[in-house]
């Protein structure tokens, strides 16, 4: 790194490159979306929020066929198309007028951005060289701070709240995929995974990948679900907190947008420093745990803020969310590690998809359970899902030795039946 802030020149900076273009165009759309459809379209809250849910669980369907593909084909190819796909179907939301027209564009920008999700882990595998959490950190925070760049941008469209202003908010988004895209294809091509005859399995000690080998792995579908539990942290300042300090506390509600701005800062600033100490599956699993500990005592420190003066509550909410954004970044670190560390070299793209699916379900139950046991049940509740996430972090080291002794058993049976033939 120079000085920390830039990758050397080549592959990584060049799609450090890209997701930051990537990102900015997402950051403008994601704050302006709902306001765009709203006030700009003409639908409702009830039909936004709907259409956006289904197209939510549409999108799930792609992560894994993407995956493979991308395992097949070659992960910058696939990104490359997906790219194109997703600036075809973000212009096309200028188009809707309807309901039935949104559902049906909004479902195949989440297929596509499901797509991208699969197709983006082996492409970041491949170019991310001996340490491929490290550098995911750094792209972590190259996005989040591009996302507070878009944000600041759709700030102004929303001060202009014209049809002139949103349909430009909406095209600057498409514009930044064709960007994305073409970004892309300065990268180096990664040769696809082909599926590799019994004997070279067994020479190298690994099993044929099969059509669909991430569902027959039994301990990484349990580490993804430990994962995607873990991940409804990701909504609780965006979501539960923002509800909590305007309804339920006597803090000012400009806290809601200082709260996110200290969130971004701390991910953008120690992203990459919280990483170092993850080296393996086996650190990963003992920072997850560490993840779940921090999520308890800063959901706590927020949930005090219920019931007492302003100034305090103001104190607990900031202390909370510092706490809980260490959480995250540790959270993160482990995340990155076990989803590259765990998923065997045929089949980077399946189990990225996988990963991605499962954070795409909690993702889409993350306001309903939010709102059940930090809003419905008040400082208990918040106690209780803080529980969740320790039990999860403690669990998660258990799964991980599960997963590679699954892994050497099967490398085992392999060399077993070499030797035989």
């Amino acid at each position: 790194m120079t000085r920390g802030l830039l990758p050397e020149r080549g592959p990584r900076r060049t799609l450090a490159l890209a997701t930051f273009i990537n990102m900015i165009g997402s950051g403008l759309f994601m704050i302006g979306a709902a306001l765009f459809f709203t006030r700009s379209v003409g639908l409702s809250v009830t039909q936004v929020g709907l259409g956006m849910g289904v197209a939510a669980l549409v999108g799930l369907t792609a992560g894994v066929p993407a995956g493979r593909v991308a395992d097949l084909r070659g992960p910058r190819e696939t990104y490359l198309a997906v790219q194109c796909m997703q600036a075809v179907a973000m212009a096309a939301l200028v188009l809707v007028h309807s309901f039935g027209m949104f559902v049906l564009i909004i479902s195949f920008t989440q297929l596509a951005s499901s797509a991208g999700a699969a197709a983006r882990g082996p492409l970041t595998r491949g170019l991310a060289g001996t340490n491929p959490t490290k550098y995911r950190s750094y792209l972590r925070a190259v996005a989040n701070l591009a996302g507070a760049c878009g944000g600041v941008l759709a700030g102004v469209v929303v001060q202009m709240d014209t049809r002139g202003a949103y349909v430009i908010l909406v095209l600057a988004n498409a514009l930044s995929f064709l960007l994305c895209a073409a970004v892309v294809t300065r990268l180096p091509h990664l040769p696809p995974v082909r599926e590799r005859d019994s004997a070279s399995d067994s020479a190298s000690g690994e099993s044929s990948p099969g059509r669909w080998h991430v569902l027959k792995d039994r301990p990484y579908l349990v580490v993804t679900v430990l994962d995607s539990i873990l991940s409804l942290q990701g909504h609780v300042l965006v979501f539960a907190l923002p509800l909590w300090i305007v309804g339920h506390s006597a803090a000012p509600h400009w806290l809601v947008g200082a709260c996110a701005v200290v969130n971004t800062l701390m991910v953008v600033a120690f992203q990459v420093r919280a990483s170092r100490g993850v080296v393996d599956n086996a650190s990963a699993g003992r920072v997850a745990v560490r993840s779940g500990v921090a999520f308890l005592l800063g959901m706590a420190a927020i949930s005090v803020a219920a019931g007492v003066p302003g100034w305090l509550a103001t104190v607990m909410i900031i202390a909370g969310v510092v706490v809980h954004t260490i959480g995250e970044l540790w959270h993160a670190a482990a995340s990155f590690e076990l989803s590259f560390g765990l998923a065997p070299a045929h089949a980077q793209g399946q189990y990225s998809g996988l990963n991605a699916t499962g954070t795409g379900v909690a993702s889409s139950l993350a306001p309903s359970i939010l709102g059940l046991f930090c809003i419905t049940w008040g400082v208990p509740g918040w106690l209780a899902l803080g529980g969740v996430f320790v039990l999860a972090g403690l669990t998660m080291p258990y799964a991980v030795r599960w997963a590679e002794r699954a892994r050497t058993a099967a490398a085992g049976e392999s060399r077993f039946a070499a030797g035989l033939r």
